[in-house]
């Protein structure tokens, strides 16, 4: 069991959360009271290794017009003149373990979280960006898919996490004053399919997708957070989760 990072109730040092930890509360807050309070975290998949490079190489991509402080040619061409934000603490924002952070008074939470990029616009308000890599034939969308009832299509959930990471920085960027649009932008590096052989490359197209962003769920969800790692009584399952779902249909063989 992990000793780091375990919420103390009587504690006064800030309780540092990330970004991808609040969205654990909301997909299962029994794995995140686990996690959070006694150290036993999900086990971990394997690292996105191609995903991490490409996402390294956009950034730099960016970075030669954030020098330049021209618009980038591909952002141009989707009518959008917003360059590069230029800021000395880009690097601390974008680092994992750092990222841009608040601390919520109400809760002694220090939230945080690590942005890929931000564009700024002629009027001088912000947009948060986000930088995907993908591989499909079809449409590129923000919008799961959904079977009749209204259900999200499993496989599709993770779309709506993009959008609740896209909002979770907004709001930072906000609580730490800046003018941030509602308005993020999703840069998908989207690799083709249909080339004959490999050659040792691969070939992407970029793909712009808006999102305008919701805050309102944010704020809500901390307070829950606070009243959940307070409580001695282990939370509800995600109805979704399948690692909870793995440990009860296991424990009912175990215990035979």
């Amino acid at each position: 069991m992990r000793k780091k990072n375990i919420f103390e109730l009587n504690s006064n040092e800030p309780f540092k959360l990330s970004r991808s930890k609040v969205d654990l509360f909301l997909k299962c807050p029994r794995c995140f009271y686990l996690d959070r309070k006694y150290g036993v975290s999900q086990p971990s998949g394997a690292p996105y290794t191609l995903n991490n490079k490409i996402d390294a190489l956009l950034k730099k991509e960016f970075d030669l017009y954030r020098d330049l402080k021209k618009v980038h040619p591909f952002v141009e061409s989707e009518g959008i003149s917003a360059i590069p934000f230029t800021h000395e603490c880009l690097p601390r924002w974008r680092n994992n373990r750092e990222g841009i952070q608040h601390l919520d008074l109400n809760t002694n939470f220090l939230l945080f979280g690590a942005v890929d990029d931000i564009w700024i616009h002629p009027s001088g308000e912000l947009s948060i960006v986000d930088y995907k890599a993908k591989a499909t034939t079809g449409e590129i969308s923000l919008e799961p898919k959904r079977r009749k009832s209204g259900k999200i299509i499993k496989t599709d959930r993770y779309l709506i996490g993009y959008q609740k990471q896209m909002e979770f920085y907004q709001w930072l960027f906000r609580m730490n004053g800046f003018n941030v649009s509602s308005t993020g932008y999703f840069v998908f590096a989207n690799a083709q399919k249909d080339e004959l052989k490999f050659e040792d490359k691969l070939m992407f197209d970029k793909v712009l997708i808006s999102h305008k962003g919701d805050v309102s769920w944010i704020e809500p969800t901390i307070q829950a957070i606070a009243d959940c790692l307070k409580s001695d009584i282990l939370p509800q399952a995600g109805c979704e989760c399948d690692y909870c779902h793995y440990r009860e249909k296991a424990a009912i063989f175990e215990a035979c």
